[in-house]
């Protein structure tokens, strides 16, 4: 039961972060991120300076994601207008603009991971690598996609 709770934990906090990122906001939700915070501290034992460490990470992840998916939705709305006007040379721009976004997307995502295992020890980086190994990649579940923050 405890190796379940703990996937569906963890899997429940990024998603919690992902849908912050997916409401109109000018800033990150402090109350998700310290959520998140505080889920990996409860399995990483986190210290305090980690935990001040690991919220700046994550704060400056989910503004960066908040500036992208802004521009993600503004490519996605021409893509359907070049759609609906039969706008091959403006579908293309679209779609390689939507391309450039989940790169960026996918960056921002990679980076916040790197930074924050940086800050973890030898025994926290071995846990922190089996968590994500259990929910199929950095990601959470969602195959390296974009994060959590």
């Amino acid at each position: 039961m405890k190796k379940i709770a703990i996937p569906a934990l963890l899997a429940f906090a990024f998603l919690a972060i992902l849908g912050a990122q997916a409401q109109p906001s000018s800033t990150p939700d402090p109350a998700l991120i310290q959520h998140h915070v505080n889920v990996l501290t409860q399995k990483l034992g986190l210290s305090t300076t980690q935990q001040q460490q690991a919220t700046t990470i994550f704060t400056n992840a989910m503004t960066a994601q908040k500036s992208v998916h802004d521009q993600m939705h503004a490519a996605h709305q021409t893509l359907q207008t070049a759609i609906s006007n039969n706008d091959a040379a403006t579908i293309d721009q679209a779609a390689n603009n939507i391309g450039n976004l989940t790169a960026q997307s996918v960056s921002i995502h990679a980076k916040s991971q790197a930074a924050f295992r940086q800050i973890l020890n030898p025994q926290q980086q071995s846990t922190y690598t089996q968590m994500i190994q259990q929910h199929g990649g950095p990601g959470f579940g969602h195959h390296g996609g974009p994060p959590p923050f």
